[in-house]
């Protein structure tokens, strides 16, 4: 087990990739629920990589923020290049939108189209930034006591 805290960033990264991809796709189905949760065991790898007791709370604070930016935007990169191409079914007949299997959040097919939209797109990269942060912020304080 001591081979994942001697791997290079670069390693883990595309190791995170991987798993985020089958995250999205076959296990999500284009829903990024699996990614949110993926939050979790990254924010922990991450506060147990990067603690330094000599290090300053400021740049360890700066350096977990960066990563789980970097992640959940490589998410936001996957969410746009995945639903992003559906947009311009707002300017077409509302049947298409009406008949697309989204659930309506809203009661009215065409806000729930665009809420659902903003929600897969904005919401779920957001989402999952917060859970890393959230969970490298539990792991230091969990650490330390």
């Amino acid at each position: 087990m001591d081979w994942i805290w001697n791997i290079s960033f670069k390693k883990a990264f595309l190791i995170y990739i991987v798993v985020d991809l089958i995250c999205i796709g076959p296990l999500g189905m284009g829903v990024p629920f699996f990614s949110i949760l993926l939050g979790f065991p990254l924010g922990w790898y991450l506060a147990k990589r990067l603690y330094n007791p000599d290090m300053s709370v400021k740049i360890f604070l700066k350096r977990i923020f960066k990563y789980a930016l970097i992640t959940s935007g490589f998410t936001f990169v996957l969410m746009v290049l995945m639903w992003a191409r559906f947009i311009p079914m707002l300017w077409g007949a509302t049947t298409k939108v009406v008949h697309f299997g989204l659930p309506m959040i809203l009661y009215d097919p065409v806000a729930s189209f665009i809420g659902w939209m903003i929600l897969m797109i904005f919401i779920s990269p957001f989402l999952q930034l917060l859970t890393t942060i959230f969970a490298a912020n539990l792991t230091v304080i969990r650490s330390e006591s």
